[in-house]
């Protein structure tokens, strides 16, 4: 139960932190829009409350005391997650409900959301937050309802649905591709190749597949987003392997060309998370429906 008696006022605890972050009393109160005296005074108050010194104070300066230390870690943890709260119930305007999803960054920008309109024009009171995550998460520690995953269908406490597999296929800029004169699968062991950090044999694996001796796949610059390398290659900077369906627009326009038809299919794939405790909830239901809908496109013939 939440005691009222171990609850400072949210105006000290926020001088505090900002005073403790800055480690100067003057920089808080300026971010704060307060005087020095009111920063001094809410601190001291805080430390009342409490019962223990909070900082030292060494002539001008301010050191946080051990106390102090571990306190303004806790609490601006506590401060975030109340400020998220409160900006995520603000946003909730419509009344058809929120929903929080954790994406994989350049699916998000590259896939999902330019598909997002017509999941607003199907459910427009339905507010959907977004936000970037790479790795597994424990949903009981953070405000998700369901996430899109790259992996293995594993995830401890939640439901996995299969959305797509990759075809991952080599592209560089036209210009690089002349200068460095790419006419066959073999001339690509000769040239730099943009590595994806989080896929370091991928390289290896497609030479392996095609044919080419792999002596050279693990060379090259790392990057740790496809949304990175995709970029890097449009500027020049090398060979890339990337999912054929997050660069279709750069293939499209001309900003990147498919070196190869020969496609690498990993083992893992997109899968929609939720907990299971959420598999029955409307709105886990209804974006579920939905984004396997748009996988099934993606992934169909034609």
């Amino acid at each position: 139960m939440l005691r009222k008696s171990f609850l400072p006022p949210i105006a000290d605890l926020l001088a505090f932190e900002a005073a403790a972050r800055h480690t100067s009393i003057s920089r808080a109160a300026a971010e704060l829009h307060l005087t020095q005296s009111a920063v001094s005074r809410q601190v001291r108050q805080l430390e009342a409350h409490l019962g223990m010194a909070l900082f030292h104070r060494v002539r001008q300066r301010i050191v946080l005391t051990d106390a102090g230390r571990v306190y303004a870690a806790e609490l601006r943890g506590a401060l975030q997650q109340l400020s998220g709260a409160t900006q995520k119930i603000m946003a909730f305007s419509g009344g058809g409900g929120l929903l929080n999803l954790a994406v994989l960054p350049t699916l998000g920008t590259r896939w999902l959301i330019p598909r997002l309109g017509d999941f607003a024009a199907r459910h427009p009171q339905v507010t959907l937050n977004m936000a970037a995550r790479t790795e597994a998460f424990d949903f009981a520690l953070e405000p998700f309802d369901a996430a899109i995953h790259y992996g293995a269908p594993h995830w401890a406490g939640a439901v996995c649905e299969y959305l797509m597999h990759e075809q991952v296929v080599p592209v560089c800029s036209p210009a690089y591709r002349t200068l460095h004169g790419i006419r066959q699968t073999k001339d690509l062991a000769a040239v730099v190749l943009l590595q994806q950090s989080t896929r370091p044999t991928q390289w290896s694996e497609w030479f392996e597949q095609v044919g080419v001796d792999p002596a050279h796949a693990l060379r090259g610059p790392r990057f740790e987003q496809f949304a990175m390398i995709a970029q890097a290659a449009v500027s020049g900077l090398g060979a890339a392997l990337l999912p054929r369906f997050l660069v279709e627009s750069e293939l499209a326009s001309g900003a990147l060309v498919l070196l190869s038809e020969q496609a690498l299919t990993p083992s893992d794939a997109y899968y929609l998370v939720y907990p299971e405790s959420r598999a029955q909830a409307p709105l886990v239901r209804a974006f579920r429906d939905w984004v396997l809908d748009q996988a099934g496109q993606q992934t169909a013939p034609g």
